[in-house]
């Protein structure tokens, strides 16, 4: 089995951040998030320090819809990456904890009132627009404020990464940006970059997530430097172009996601060279990882509660999470390794359906575990579980969301507490009419 991080087997028992599993159990009940800080800042500076070039000024922006917590924010903060941001809550939660706001990255492609309002006044460095509209309402923001912002354009090359359908976001019919094929587009770039009130600074793209293909970013860095190029033409000067992120990572043995050290050294050559020739330096570019960062960084622990056998001979453990805490493998039918965290030397015997108590047929977490077989009271590890889980948990059945707990040197700290009953309800109201 690949662990990772911090993660080691010791007398038979999983360890993550130098502490057991069954100590993290009993210390804070189960399910449980657990974050390995040390591996979070590994991979953070990973991306930090091999995103560089002598030719091209670079710059690394976490995706906080991956994870975002203060203390994530926090962690960022410390690590020296920007952070990108895609809601008025996200926004609220970086700022908490005095994240520098000419660092953030506001995206979304439906763009309120009230948040863009919020990230003008809260001086947001910079603004991704989606569309026309949203650059009117910026607009109009501004104007009523006497106020200049930074902006750039989220735009769609057309690259079909591999990946799942639900999260491919740059196909020609993407609710995402706007197509590099329509005379429409380069219209709207040339009016946001005549616009007195906004500071124009390039375009973004994003071309899906979880890819492991190195080409598709190559091939995207040709598909937008010639963009790039093609608005030079117009008189538009391109100062910063984001390739965005949707670097993949390891949730099962197969699956083999690029070398990221090297791979972002060839990316960063290759694009200076096109740059470079074309006549389009200097040039600043962007990444967001966001899963690469946090995803294998997370481990989720469950008590079982008990096996089954069905008629048809399906075997089922069961545990005392669901899909409100796990959502992916129902949502994307995503693909999961799981492992019995107080029996990591035990033979593997059986294949079993890891499921849930929501009252669901598909509340399925993980749908092929090799595992001994498990006991009533074994603890239970989903692996790789940092990235779209605390952050896409729900109170579906009114279960209650589960703490979010950090690692590191053998020691955890709370950082997100336990949800209580009395939290469910704490937005109920009974009045009359």
């Amino acid at each position: 089995m690949r662990l990772y991080g911090t993660q080691n087997i010791v007398n038979n028992q999983l360890h993550i951040g130098g502490v057991s599993a069954r100590e993290l159990a009993a210390t804070y009940g189960t399910p449980l998030y657990i974050m390995d800080e040390e591996e979070m800042r590994s991979r953070a500076r990973l991306f930090g320090e091999n995103f560089t070039h002598e030719k091209i000024e670079t710059e690394v922006i976490y995706a906080s819809k991956a994870f975002m917590t203060k203390a994530m924010a926090k962690l960022i903060g410390e690590e020296g990456l920007s952070v990108d941001v895609v809601s008025g809550g996200e926004l609220f939660t970086a700022l908490s904890v005095g994240f520098p706001a000419e660092k953030i990255f506001f995206h979304g492609n439906n763009k309120s009132l009230e948040e863009l309002f919020y990230a003008v006044s809260s001086g947001v460095g910079t603004i991704i627009l989606d569309n026309e509209d949203e650059a009117e309402r910026l607009s109009r923001i501004l104007k009523e404020n006497t106020k200049h912002q930074k902006v750039m354009l989220r735009v769609n090359p057309g690259i079909e990464a591999h990946t799942h359908e639900y999260i491919s976001t740059t196909k020609n019919d993407s609710k995402f940006g706007l197509s590099i094929f329509s005379e429409d587009t380069k219209d709207l770039i040339s009016s946001l970059d005549r616009n007195p009130l906004l500071d124009f600074q390039g375009i973004h793209c994003h071309i899906g997530s979880q890819i492991f293909e190195e080409e598709s970013y190559f091939k995207a860095v040709e598909e937008m430097m010639g963009y790039v190029a093609s608005l030079k033409e117009k008189g538009i000067g391109i100062r910063a172009l984001n390739l965005g992120g949707g670097f993949g990572v390891s949730y099962e043995e197969k699956d083999a996601p690029m070398a990221y050290r090297s791979f972002l050294k060839n990316l960063l050559e290759h694009a200076a060279g096109i740059a470079e020739q074309a006549g389009l330096l200097p040039l600043k570019l962007l990444i967001e990882p966001g899963r690469a960062i946090v995803a294998n960084a997370g481990t989720t622990l469950y008590e079982v509660g008990g096996t089954k056998t069905t008629y048809g001979g399906k075997k089922y453990v069961f545990v005392d999470g669901s899909m409100a805490d796990h959502i992916r493998t129902v949502l994307y039918d995503a693909a999961y390794t799981a492992c019995l965290a107080d029996r990591m030397e035990d033979p593997l015997e059986e294949v079993y359906t890891v499921t849930g108590k929501a009252c669901e047929s598909g509340d399925i977490l993980v749908r092929e575990a090799h595992l001994p077989v498990p006991e009533k009271g074994n603890l239970l590890a989903v692996l790789s579980t940092g990235a779209y889980h605390y952050s896409m948990a729900s109170n579906y059945n009114r279960l209650r969301k589960p703490p979010v707990i950090f690692v590191r040197n053998g020691k955890s700290k709370v950082v997100v507490a336990r949800e209580t009953y009395e939290d469910l309800v704490r937005n109920d109201r009974m009045e009359e009419y």
